[in-house]
């Protein structure tokens, strides 16, 4: 019997307005996520392993303006970019993370090369780049992650004197800007990735749970990969993605069960919008949130695409 093997992605979940998502937008979008989760299934399809696949996916989203992770990540009040990223592998439960990184093009990437060829599990700011550059990672300049609809989203929070998301003209400006992908692997590997440019005109170094392990991120062979996306301070202080896990290891909750009770349970009674995508160890996926969208796509173990913006889809 073949061992199943499927791959699930998001760009993150929040308040997601059909009335004013342009067609052109919508399209662009859907190819995007279409790209992404078809990256990484092409490497499962192979016999590749869960890491690379999940490290593909997120890599494509990154690359793209409409997501806020890499090219187009949000600004902080300084009017930089500083971004956050973690991987982690099911089989030794191996993990890499890096945060308030801003020279590096794709931050996933390099929490990918944290877990396979440094002793340690977390790293930041200037000391992740020495380690980047290091591994021969390229100096990208902060222009290259410019992008005008991020500028004009810090503007308007500034004049909020906010710090989240902006609510000017765009579809999403209160959706909770992460991306990340979860997969199962030919020889039954768990994997997850989650990478953020964090939220708009944030001060002070802040860190959501992106970057942390058990927060956003988890895999545990047998049992299940989870990435995360959402009010950030909430998912920490909730320890969602290790949650979900936990209840399926100790409980013995199915992966729908799992997801749901945490997202829609504890979660949202504290206050907490957002969603994860789950990936079990037979190759069940499942998406969970409690805003009115998510962006994010999945091919399960029987080959079958989809690609989804709103909740009731």
């Amino acid at each position: 019997m073949t061992q199943p093997f499927s791959i699930a992605i998001h760009g993150g979940a929040g308040t997601i307005v059909r009335e004013q998502m342009s067609e052109t937008l919508k399209t662009e979008i859907l190819s995007a996520l279409e790209t992404s989760v078809r990256a990484g299934y092409k490497i499962l399809e192979q016999g590749g392993d869960a890491l690379d696949a999940v490290t593909a996916a997120v890599l494509i989203l990154e690359d793209s303006p409409h997501f806020n992770a890499g090219k187009g990540s949000v600004f902080t009040h300084q009017e930089i970019v500083e971004m956050d990223a973690s991987v982690m592998h099911g089989a030794h439960k191996q993990a890499g993370a890096i945060a308030g990184v801003r020279h590096i093009k794709n931050p996933v990437c390099l929490a990918r090369d944290v877990l396979r060829n440094s002793q340690h599990v977390f790293l930041i700011g200037e000391g992740a780049e020495a380690f980047a550059f290091e591994q021969g990672y390229s100096f990208t300049e902060q222009d290259y992650f410019y992008t005008d609809r991020r500028y004009e989203q810090l503007q308007t929070m500034k004049e909020k004197g906010a710090f989240a998301l902006s609510e000017s003209k765009f579809p999403d400006d209160r959706k909770y800007g992460t991306v990340g992908a979860v997969a199962l692997d030919q020889a039954g590997n768990l994997a997850a990735a989650t990478s953020t440019g964090g939220i708009t005109n944030k001060k002070y170094g802040r860190v959501g749970d992106s970057a942390l392990i058990g927060a956003g991120t988890y895999a545990e062979n047998g049992n299940v990969a989870v990435s995360t996306t959402g009010m950030g301070e909430y998912f920490i202080r909730q320890t969602v993605a290790g949650d979900v896990a936990a209840r399926m290891r100790y409980l013995k909750q199915d992966l729908q069960t799992a997801c749901d009770t945490v997202i829609n349970g504890e979660l949202k009674a504290m206050g907490g919008e957002g969603g994860l995508i789950a990936v079990d160890g037979a190759g069940q996926i499942h998406f969970a949130m409690n805003s009115s969208g998510m962006y994010r796509a999945s091919i399960d173990a029987q080959g079958e695409v989809s690609i989804k913006i709103y909740a009731d889809e």
